[in-house]
């Protein structure tokens, strides 16, 4: 009999985890503490005493290191899941993600597939500063080659891991870091996650917002503020940052004639400039106004609590947003 669970963000990684080493002789878990530490957001908590050592592999402080490791681990037919502290830090290994995995298989003439889910946490709000608190998955979204994830909810943290793993080539899930502890429905038993769709979390008529991590929560949020107010937000879960959806964007954004992109990542050459221009490429006739962005402030995040909020895009600011552009 099917049903739902609650569980937070956390748990649900931690069960699409638990299920994929347990299904799949192929998958295993490596990274910085993965294992006796239970990671460093406490994912993986538990999984090396229920897994072993050779399927929880706690790795040395070189992420070039245990990334190639994976990269080789997949080039021979495993289904290795690698964690990366946080998306910093996987610049240490961006040669390895971006000059190798997802370049092999074109280099191979198709010969060559590396089938490896690399999981990093993104984002700010938690006061660790400029190196630990960025949002660089536009990046990475840039590259041919990659699949870039980026789940806002328990339901796809869990899901889309676990299809991720069935995918032939490089894919990189972005978990934000303030959605650890945020509690969830997910479905009993799991249903398949879809990695291609965006998802409409709220319908509206007189805007679309389009967000995606820790984003959506905030433009439902603002969503339900300027609701008082007579103006109705649709809130569009991007979900899949590449390839992006543009069906569902440009449906949304051609029934509500008006759009707000929310990105945590800072506005110059940012992925939310990339979805303006598609917008305007493929939509320009139906918009009764033109595009809005909330961005994070060009600057490196700060630490002190009252600097890091005013960087990082607010509900506030998205409230702005959208009764500008409905003005």
């Amino acid at each position: 009999m099917s049903g739902t669970l609650r569980m937070t963000y956390r748990d649900a990684l931690r069960e699409g985890v638990r299920l994929a080493l347990a299904s799949d002789a192929r998958v295993f878990l490596m990274g910085e503490d993965v294992g006796r530490y239970g990671g460093t957001y406490a994912v993986s908590k538990g999984l090396l005493a229920e897994f072993g050592e050779a399927r929880v592999r706690d790795t040395p402080l070189s992420e070039s290191a245990f990334v190639g490791a994976g990269i080789g681990a997949a080039l021979n037919g495993m289904r290795p899941i690698v964690e990366v502290m946080t998306v910093n830090f996987s610049l240490l290994a961006l040669d390895q993600i971006v000059n190798n995995a997802a370049t092999l298989r074109h280099m191979s003439g198709g010969q060559l597939a590396v089938p490896v889910v690399i999981r990093m946490t993104t984002g700010g709000g938690r006061q660790l500063a400029a190196q630990h608190s960025h949002s660089l998955e536009g990046w990475y979204a840039h590259v041919p080659g990659l699949r870039i994830l980026a789940p806002a909810t328990a339901e796809d943290a869990r899901g889309m891991l676990l299809a991720a793993l069935q995918e032939p080539d490089p894919v990189l899930i972005f978990e934000h870091a303030m959605l650890f502890g945020v509690e969830g429905d997910v479905s009993d038993p799991p249903v398949p996650v879809t990695l291609d769709r965006a998802m409409v979390r709220r319908e509206g008529r007189d805007v679309t917002v389009l967000a995606y991590g820790a984003m959506v929560d905030r433009a439902l949020a603002a969503a339900a503020q300027v609701e008082s107010e007579g103006i109705g937000c649709e809130v569009v879960d991007l979900r899949s940052l590449r390839p992006l959806d543009d069906a569902t964007i440009l449906a949304s954004v051609s029934k509500t004639r008006r759009a707000v992109i929310v990105d945590e990542g800072w506005r110059s050459g940012s992925l939310s400039a990339e979805i303006m221009a598609r917008i305007v490429e493929q939509a320009f006739f139906d918009l009764d106004a033109p595009p809005r962005r909330v961005c994070t402030a060009e600057v490196p995040i700060p630490y002190p609590k009252h600097l890091e909020d005013a960087a990082i895009p607010q509900v506030a600011d998205i409230a702005t947003a959208v009764r500008a552009v409905v003005a």
